[in-house]
């Protein structure tokens, strides 16, 4: 089985432009992200698809493999599909371009939902963990998801999900981690359906593929990192990076 890391990396950002190319100690976040993944060993090659000039130098320049997107694109999983189109693979790990402080573990438990899936039948996977903070919880910035018994997603919000009415059962909320697993033929139905009411409504991409009646298998992992989405953000990783 074939597997590769794709990061897609976009240099413009709503809530903090250019985030990618901020320097998080001596290395941009974004070559954080990419030095990391290909440290943990697990993948056939690593690729970083951007619409950027700057990233795309900055990756290529520090001896990394990089993808320029020819089109325009709604999600990040819609400019990996296009890049995958012409590599010969199996399964195709998105790892997020702001989560500098990607761990080995996690991603290898994502990987082994499908190498023990001996009937093909997981076709997209993604990662989750356990929230106990209840501002977090009630912040939009974060989406949650709720699961069946199976361990597949029922749905993805930025509202709380499950809303407890009347306090007398404390649910366990998960926070879904942006990182996904996707067999290439799934991935590439993805780019080709029309976004979905829920997915345009919530700016959740993985939303699409429930829309369309495919499961979303979910993997609990311990910790996953910081997230850079907002200068505070920012702050956050390099007090950790500190500590490493």
């Amino acid at each position: 089985m074939k597997i590769i890391a794709m990061i897609p990396a976009r240099y413009a950002a709503t809530r903090f432009p250019a985030k990618l190319m901020q320097m998080l100690g001596d290395k941009t976040v974004i070559r954080h992200t990419h030095d990391n993944t290909v440290a943990t060993g697990l993948f056939d090659d690593v690729f970083v698809v951007t619409d950027s000039d700057i990233i795309y130098d900055e990756i290529t320049n520090n001896g990394g493999k990089a993808v320029m997107s020819k089109g325009q694109h709604e999600s990040g999983s819609d400019r990996i599909a296009e890049a995958v189109l012409v590599i010969d693979v199996d399964v195709i790990v998105n790892v997020q371009g702001d989560e500098p402080f990607v761990k080995k573990e996690p991603l290898e438990n994502l990987i082994n939902v499908f190498e023990n899936d001996i009937n093909n039948s997981v076709q997209v996977a993604s990662l989750m963990q356990v929230f106990t903070d209840e501002v977090l919880i009630a912040d939009p910035n974060y989406v949650k998801v709720a699961v069946d018994r199976n361990m597949n997603a029922l749905m993805f919000s930025r509202s709380v999900i499950p809303y407890n009415r009347d306090g007398k059962f404390k649910p366990t909320y998960y926070e879904h981690i942006g990182i996904y697993a996707f067999r290439k033929p799934a991935l590439i139905k993805f780019t080709n359906w029309s976004l979905t009411p829920l997915e345009k409504a919530e700016k959740i991409e993985c939303l699409r593929y429930l829309e369309n009646g495919v499961p979303v298998k979910m993997v609990v992992t311990d910790y996953m990192g910081i997230e850079i989405d907002t200068p505070e953000d920012l702050e956050k990783a390099a007090l950790k990076l500190n500590t490493l």
